[in-house]
C-alpha cells in the first residue's frame, strides 16, 4: 500500500482553493454539496492567512506560485494537494463516489488519475443512489444501537440484522418509517422474521446484460436458488460465502419440483435470510415467476421482482435482428413451444400466421416441426424466413437459418438441442447481414 486512505470530516471545516482557472473551479466543485467553508485565493496566500484551514488545494500553472503556496500551507500546518504534482502533495485527491453519508474514494497514489476515474465510473454503476438513504438511516439510529448493545460483537450482529435484513431493504426502497419500525423490533430483541425473496432475472447469458440491481442482490444474498439456464459466469458473481442451491428443470427432468422450490424459498425467508431466486432471462417471461410470487405472497413473505433481459430481446439484438421493423414486422408475439400438459401448445395459429408479424418461440426445439406445420396450415408461406439461436449471448452461441419448410431439418442437421429460441418472420432474414459482418471481423 503506497498511501493510506483517510476521510476528513468537513462539517464546519475551512478549505482553501489557491489558483484560478478550470482546475481550481473543479476542486471547488468537489465541495459544493459538502458542509465545508471554501475560500478561494487567486494568488498564493501568506502562511498566517491559512491558519485554521483543514485542507488546501493548489491549482495554478505558474511553478513559482505553486512552490510559494505549498510553502505557506506547510508553515501554517495545513495538508496541501497540488494538482498533477504528486511529489509536492501531502495527500492525493481520489476519484470520489458521493452517496451522501456513504463516500467511496479511488486513488492510484497520483500515478494514473484517469485510471482512478475509470474505476470510479464502474463502481458508481453498482452502488445505487438509494445507498445514500440507507447510510443516512444508519446514522439516524447509530446512537440507539450503541446504547442498546454493550459489546462489539452484539453491536455487529445488530447492525447486520438491521442493514442486511428487512429494515435495510425498506430503507433502500425509501420506506424509512417501515425501516424504523423493523429496526425498533431488532433493538428491542424481538424476533423479526425479516427475510425477503427477490425473483431476479439473470438475462440470456452474458453477465454484462445483468441489471445493476441484480448485481447488487447477488452480492448481498445469503442463499441463491438458481436454474440451469443461468450462465456460470453469472454464478461467479454471487457472494462467495452465500449458499447456492441448484433447482434447475429440463423437459421431463425436474431436479426439484416447483412446489418444493416455493416451499424452500418460504422456509429460508422465514429464517430471516436474504433469498435470491435467480432465473434465466426474465422471471415473468415463461419463467414461472408469477407462480412463485403468488406462493410467496400467500405465505406472507415479502417478495420483489427484478426484471431481466429476456432471451428474445438479448439473442435477437446480438444477431442483429430487430423484432419489429417498419418495413418487415409491425408486431411481435412471444409464445412457448410446449404446453403445461402435452407436447404441443394450444395456440391461435391463424393469428400467429399473419404476414409482417414476428413470432418468437421459446423452448421450441423439440416441437419445431409441429410449429412450422401449424403455421403453414394457417396460411404462412413455407418460404418465410426462420432463425434458431442456441445459447445466445454466450461463447457457445449457435445460429441456424432456414425457412418454415426447412426449419425442422436444419435443427437436426446442425445438432441444435437447446436452450434455444426460434424467430419466425421476415425479420429473421436480416440476421444474414449480422453474420456476414461477424465473419468479416473475424
Amino acid at each position: 500500500m503506497q498511501s493510506f486512505p483517510a476521510f476528513f470530516p468537513l462539517d464546519g471545516r475551512r478549505v482553501a482553493i489557491i489558483g484560478e482557472g478550470w482546475q481550481a473551479d473543479a476542486k471547488a466543485r468537489l465541495f459544493d454539496p459538502a458542509p465545508a467553508m471554501v475560500t478561494r485565493f487567486s494568488a498564493p496566500p501568506k502562511a498566517e492567512e491559512l491558519k485554521g484551514f483543514a485542507l488546501a488545494f493548489v491549482a495554478t500553472e505558474d511553478a513559482g506560485e505553486r512552490l510559494a503556496a505549498v510553502e505557506a500551507a506547510r508553515v501554517a500546518g495545513v495538508p496541501v494537494n497540488v494538482v498533477d504534482q504528486p511529489a509536492l502533495s501531502d495527500f492525493y485527491t481520489p476519484a470520489i463516489i458521493d452517496r451522501g453519508e456513504l463516500v467511496v474514494g479511488v486513488s492510484t497514489s497520483g500515478a494514473a488519475p484517469t485510471l482512478a476515474r475509470d474505476l470510479r465510473t464502474r463502481i458508481e454503476a453498482i452502488i445505487p443512489s438509494a445507498y445514500a438513504t440507507l447510510a443516512g438511516f444508519a446514522r439516524s439510529i447509530r446512537a440507539r444501537v450503541l446504547a442498546s448493545r454493550g459489546d462489539f460483537e452484539s453491536r455487529r450482529r445488530a447492525w447486520e440484522e438491521i442493514l442486511r435484513g428487512g429494515a435495510g431493504e425498506r430503507a433502500l426502497a425509501g420506506d424509512l418509517d417501515g425501516a424504523q419500525a423493523l429496526a425498533d423490533r431488532v433493538l428491542a430483541n424481538e424476533t423479526v422474521a425479516a427475510g425477503v425473496v427477490h425473483l431476479v432475472g439473470a438475462g440470456p447469458g452474458d453477465p454484462d446484460l445483468l441489471t445493476l440491481r441484480a448485481l447488487r442482490l447477488l452480492s448481498d444474498a445469503d442463499i441463491v436458488f438458481h436454474d440451469r439456464l443461468v450462465d456460470p459466469r453469472i454464478l461467479d458473481m454471487i457472494r462467495r460465502d452465500a449458499e447456492r442451491v441448484f433447482v434447475g428443470k429440463a423437459k421431463g427432468d425436474h431436479a426439484v419440483p416447483q412446489r418444493d422450490i416455493e416451499a424452500l424459498m418460504i422456509a429460508e425467508a422465514r429464517k430471516g435470510r436474504r433469498v435470491v431466486r435467480l432465473k434465466g432471462g426474465d422471471p415473468f417471461i415463461f419463467g414461472r415467476g408469477g407462480e412463485e410470487l403468488e406462493a410467496l405472497r400467500a405465505a406472507g413473505v415479502e417478495a420483489h421482482v427484478v426484471p431481466g433481459i429476456t432471451a428474445a430481446l438479448g439473442c435477437a439484438a446480438e444477431a442483429g435482428v430487430p423484432l419489429t421493423h417498419r418495413d418487415h414486422a409491425q408486431a411481435v408475439t412471444f409464445v412457448t413451444g410446449h404446453a403445461k400438459h402435452g407436447d404441443e401448445p394450444d395456440l391461435d395459429w391463424n393469428a400467429l400466421a399473419r404476414e409482417k408479424h414476428t413470432l418468437v418461440v421459446y423452448m421450441g426445439v423439440e416441437t419445431a416441426p409441429k410449429v412450422a406445420a401449424r403455421l403453414i396450415e394457417a396460411g404462412r408461406a413455407a418460404s418465410t424466413p426462420a432463425l434458431v439461436i442456441e445459447n445466445g449471448t454466450t461463447p457457445r452461441v449457435k445460429r441456424v437459418q432456414g425457412t418454415l419448410a426447412t426449419l425442422a431439418a436444419r435443427i437436426v442437421e446442425e445438432g441444435v438441442s437447446g436452450p434455444a429460441i426460434l424467430i419466425i418472420g421476415e425479420v429473421a432474414a436480416l440476421a444474414e447481414v449480422a453474420t456476414r459482418l461477424e465473419e468479416a471481423a473475424a
